[in-house]
């Protein structure tokens, strides 16, 4: 006996990855599955009570936290303890970078096992009910459930943390400096950056100390301010659009950073570069020019 929920999703033509099915069960005592063998990547996750999974001639005994693997073209078994029979979730999914990213978790047939803490199982569980909710197989639906199976998967990445192999500090300055890069429009703070990266933020200081010879604080002011520049010496912007533009919430906090750094205002800066240019390209004079006559003659 099963009461189960579930959505088997047609293919939408070849793609890196899609969802194939998913779905809810609550299972009777000694519900039993298998031997079965599948095409594509399942991830199961028990919400509640007990039951076995047979993979690889062996029997794993399994409770409420825990999840399992199975990968394609391998015969499995699960069932239902007789006692508490399990109730689980699960989210298939294939396509080309399937099988990377099952590697990327630290998951495998031989290692199929992976447990998860309650806050995490319960993010897993809504994922899949905002899938069940969502089963129209529109584009739109096809792309939000399709984000679903990202958070799904990235809950997973958190839960196998421990297991994943450590970043060295070149990779965390150059995800730091990237971010930097590609957010200057957001006024994030030093604090949000440790934050993303998952670092202590006195790490990310030694980090940038050692490696970039500042603080995290004065590589993004410099880069702030380097887009200052370029938007001052480049458009016509309004000083408060381009402090809005290089992550600065105040017009005057920009002004400040920018006389710190550059000895003048931006105004200044702007009408400095605009003479520069103009002197560049104006035509020379008429005195200049008979002088440039007389001296190819000679």
């Amino acid at each position: 006996m099963e009461d189960m929920q579930s959505i088997n999703v047609p293919p939408a033509g070849e793609s890196d990855l899609f969802l194939t099915t998913f779905g809810h069960s609550v299972t009777g005592p000694g519900h039993r599955y298998g031997p079965a063998v599948r095409s594509y990547h399942l991830i199961h996750f028990i919400l509640a009570g007990k039951g076995t999974f047979q993979a690889n001639q062996h029997t794993y005994c399994l409770h409420a936290g825990q999840g399992f693997l199975i990968e394609p073209d391998y015969q499995t078994t699960y069932e239902s303890d007789a006692k508490e029979p399990w109730t689980y979730i699960w989210v298939a999914f294939n396509g080309s970078r399937a099988a990377e990213i099952i590697a990327s978790l630290r998951l495998s047939q031989a290692d199929p096992i992976y447990t998860c803490t309650k806050e995490q199982g319960a993010k897993l569980a809504a994922y899949v009910q905002d899938m069940l909710a969502h089963n129209s197989f529109t584009l739109s639906g096809r792309y939000y459930r399709l984000g679903l199976l990202m958070q799904f998967l990235s809950v997973l990445a958190e839960a196998q943390r421990d297991l994943l192999p450590p970043a060295d500090n070149n990779a965390y300055i150059s995800h730091m400096t990237n971010f930097i890069r590609t957010h200057l429009e957001e006024p994030f703070t030093v604090q949000e950056l440790a934050d993303y990266m998952n670092l202590n933020r006195s790490y990310v200081t030694t980090l940038f100390k050692r490696y970039l010879h500042c603080s995290p604080h004065e590589y993004i002011q410099n880069c702030r301010l380097t887009k200052a520049r370029h938007l001052l010496e480049t458009t016509t912007f309004s000083v408060e659009s381009i402090a809005y533009s290089c992550g600065y919430a105040k017009s005057d906090s920009f002004q400040r950073a920018f006389l710190r750094k550059a000895g003048m205002t931006p105004t200044a800066y702007r009408r400095q570069q605009q003479s520069s240019y103009l002197q560049a390209t104006e035509p020379p004079s008429s005195a200049e020019a008979t002088g440039k006559k007389h001296a190819k003659k000679s």
